[in-house]
């Protein structure tokens, strides 16, 4: 329970009704609303919260937080008229919850790819140094051991600070989160005080939603630009976009690099399958992940644990036991010698980065199969441009389902082929059902070849129109080594 006029001190608004009431809880969910909340009307891609503003009052809520005033007032209710009503949401959740993030240090990763695996990568690390850590990630959201199932890439900013407050709560000392664009620009970090943030890369996605490239360049650009004087803001300089992300942070500014001078260095010595073999910073030591992508994603975990106050070498040394992250490079071998590889690659950028770390360690002399497929109600232009990339760097491909949505998948698949090459056709498949597009890949797949399944990763369900069904790749793609072992 907090007094309305403490949690709204920071805002910008024009109030209408006393500020003199305890507020029990926040939500921007009409059918959440009771006696004692605050309700925020925000405009969403799907529904405008202003048209439950009358049914949210007569519900009970004691503040109703708008961007436009109802034609009829309760007088039992407290307007708060801003400018911004997600703002407003992320500024009053952080004092509803007692501003959470500066009780911990708070890290924060933004880019298209490896956000996830760099901040599991931190939770790990500093779990083993003995701390207690939160994790808010694509995977899940986890607080030591315990783990906490995640909806979206970065929860909205009331759960946020609900899950920090938690986490503060217990004791924890550190939290790794990713920072999706859709989150910065929806202002659900709004509020957050940053001891980091970190930037990996930025490539194509998402222009469902932002529209223009340019759009999605901003979006991540802000997490920087708003960051704190007594933060630390690390950016990936070999990337094209990775020195504009600092240009104008208050943030102490470092970088790394594997292609050029950055303040941590690496150098990839060895690679196969199991692991690479890395010099970071002159020292050389084994790692438990592979490819050039997840080396930098190892530097920027390697470079942030520094900026965090921790010795290089018992980084290097905490680093190089850990495993790699579930879906992601994910590797599975059958008792015949087939090698099975399950990636979340669902980005044109990560495909090609995954494919081109499988071609750099096979011999030639076997088959690589790669099953691949693209989501429905996303951004559509990088279907054509995915199954180019599939069908340049693979031996065969076979096209499938990914999770749908509300999309006839057909017509995903349709969009899918339009990008292959005409030399190409040949060796492409498509089979809409996935696990039926798993069995061809295991069938046709022989001693010492390699089938990668792309685009779900982690995930344990199949969305289609509205339900989402079990299903997990590394399950099916192991039961069917086994069937076809018998």
């Amino acid at each position: 329970m907090k007094p309305l006029a403490e949690i709204i001190s920071k805002l910008n608004a024009e109030i209408i009704g006393g500020t003199d009431k305890n507020i029990t809880m926040l939500t921007y969910d009409s059918r959440k609303v009771q006696s004692g909340c605050v309700f925020f009307a925000i405009k969403g891609s799907s529904a405008d919260g202003h048209r439950f503003m009358d049914e949210v009052a007569s519900s009970g809520a004691a503040a109703i937080v708008c961007e436009q005033l109802p034609v009829r007032l309760h007088t039992a209710v407290s307007y708060i008229k801003v400018k911004n009503s997600s703002e407003a949401m992320g500024l009053m959740a952080a004092a509803f919850y007692n501003h959470p993030s500066k009780k911990l240090k708070l890290t924060a990763i933004t880019g298209t790819n490896g956000k996830t695996t760099v901040a599991t990568l931190l939770f790990r690390l500093f779990r083993s140094f003995g701390h207690h850590v939160g994790l808010l990630s694509t995977v899940q959201n986890q607080i030591d051991d315990e783990v906490i199932p995640s909806t979206h890439t970065t929860p909205d900013s009331i759960k946020i600070n609900e899950l920090l407050n938690l986490m503060a709560e217990r004791g924890c000392e550190y939290c790794f989160m990713e920072a999706s664009s859709h989150a910065i620009d929806q202002n659900r970090i709004r509020g957050l005080h940053f001891a980091g943030t970190i930037f990996n890369n930025i490539t194509h996605d998402h222009l469902d939603y932002h529209l223009t490239f340019d759009n999605y360049i901003k979006a991540k650009k802000k997490l920087f630009d708003e960051v704190n004087e007594d933060s630390f803001a690390l950016t990936n300089k070999d990337d094209r976009n990775g020195m504009l992300m600092l240009q104008n942070t208050k943030a102490t500014r470092y970088t790394y690099a594997l292609n050029s001078i950055g303040d941590f260095k690496c150098k990839i010595l060895e690679s196969d399958f199991t692991g690479m073999l890395l010099n970071i910073d002159g020292e050389e030591a084994w790692f438990r992940l592979v490819g050039n992508f997840n080396a930098y994603n190892i530097l920027a975990a390697y470079g942030a644990a520094f900026l965090l106050g921790k010795d290089k070498k018992e980084i290097i040394t905490h680093l190089s036991s850990i495993e790699a992250v579930k879906g992601r490079f994910d590797y599975v071998r059958s008792a015949t010698g087939i090698i099975g590889i399950i990636d979340y690659a669902h980005t044109p950028d990560a495909l090609k980065n995954v494919l081109y770390t499988i071609n750099e360690i096979r011999t030639k002399n076997e088959q690589l199969i790669t099953v691949v497929g693209c989501g429905g109600n996303r951004d559509a232009a990088k279907r054509p441009v995915m199954a180019d990339i599939a069908s340049e760097l693979s031996t065969s491909v076979i096209f499938t389902s990914d999770n749908p949505r509300n999309e006839d998948p057909e017509l995903i698949l349709d969009d899918m082929q339009k990008g292959v090459k005409p030399i190409h056709f040949k060796k492409t498949l498509r089979i809409t059902d996935r696990k039926e597009a798993i069995k061809a890949a295991v069938k046709a797949a022989k001693k010492g070849d390699i089938i990668l399944i792309a685009g779900k990763g982690h995930e344990n369900y199949q969305e289609t129109k509205g339900v989402k069904q079990h299903f997990d790749d590394k399950e099916n793609l192991i039961e069917l080594f086994n069937l076809f072992e018998k």
